[in-house]
Order: structure tokens, then C-alpha cells, then sequence
């Protein structure tokens, strides 16, 4: 009877955190990196063969609501796989590292992730992902977007 108890309370439990929210960023966090100056960063050619980020979810070019669920697929190219372990999201000027709030929500595979329901403030947003295969290279995309 305890061994049923728990298994369901830990049911509960997953059914609860699937539900909640992922909250990405601070509205504080946001007005910071808005008002920061830009820095100045080299610009240099993607890596040749470098895994390939796309974000499905949402659809960047229209308008976004909060919350909204993310979908983005990893494309590696053969015979290399995608190291999910190699994820990571900077977030805005400071380039603030929120990897963990994502990962902590949403496991990370070679195919990529999907977030139900990620909660942004209202405003603009930058996001620098990246993702290294198992030979070593490293794709990056960056993102830019508002949330009304």
C-alpha cells in the first residue's frame, strides 16, 4: 500500500511541474539587458558542418504571446550526433546563462527540446543558443523577438 501511495504522489507531483510555467527570465533581467549598451562581438562564419538549431516554436517572425511553447530540433551532420549535454541559451546584452532554468524543466536530447509553456515578460528579447556535436563543432543561432 505505501509502495501505491508514493508512486502516485509522485504522479501528482510530475502532473504538477508539466503544468507549471517555465519562467525564462525576470522582467528586471529584461529592462537590464534593454538598456545596456550593445557590446561590440566579432562576427565570423558559422563552422562548417556545425549542428544546425531551429527553433520551430514560436514562429519568430510573428507576433508572440506569453506563455508560449518552444520547440527546437537539432540537426547533426553524419556521422556525428548532437551532444545534448552541450546545450546552452544566453540571454540578452549580459549575456545571462538560463541553461539550467530550461534544463531544469525539460530534458535535452540529439533531437532537440520542447518546452510546454515558457513565461517571458512583455518586451524585446535576445537569446544566443548553442549546441556542439560529437566532433567537436559548435552551431550556434541567435534569436531576437517580442513578447506583447
Amino acid at each position: 500500500m505505501n509502495k501505491f501511495l508514493f508512486i502516485l504522489l509522485c504522479f501528482l507531483g510530475l502532473q504538477s511541474s508539466l503544468a507549471e510555467p517555465l519562467y525564462l527570465v525576470t522582467q528586471e533581467e529584461m529592462l537590464d539587458s534593454n538598456k545596456a549598451p550593445i557590446r561590440f562581438k566579432a562576427k565570423s562564419a558559422p563552422e562548417k558542418d556545425a549542428p544546425v538549431i531551429e527553433v520551430v516554436t514560436p514562429v519568430i517572425a510573428g507576433a508572440i504571446s506569453s506563455p508560449t511553447p518552444i520547440k527546437m530540433v537539432f540537426q547533426a551532420n553524419a556521422p556525428s550526433n548532437v551532444k545534448p549535454d552541450t546545450f546552452k541559451v544566453l540571454y540578452g546584452t549580459f549575456e545571462i546563462d538560463i541553461t539550467k532554468r530550461i534544463t531544469g524543466k525539460t530534458p535535452v536530447t540529439e533531437q532537440g527540446l520542447q518546452v510546454a509553456q515558457a513565461e517571458l515578460p512583455k518586451g524585446r528579447h535576445k537569446l544566443l543558443i548553442s549546441v556542439q556535436d560529437t566532433n567537436g563543432r559548435v552551431g550556434n543561432k541567435v534569436i531576437e523577438f517580442e513578447i506583447k
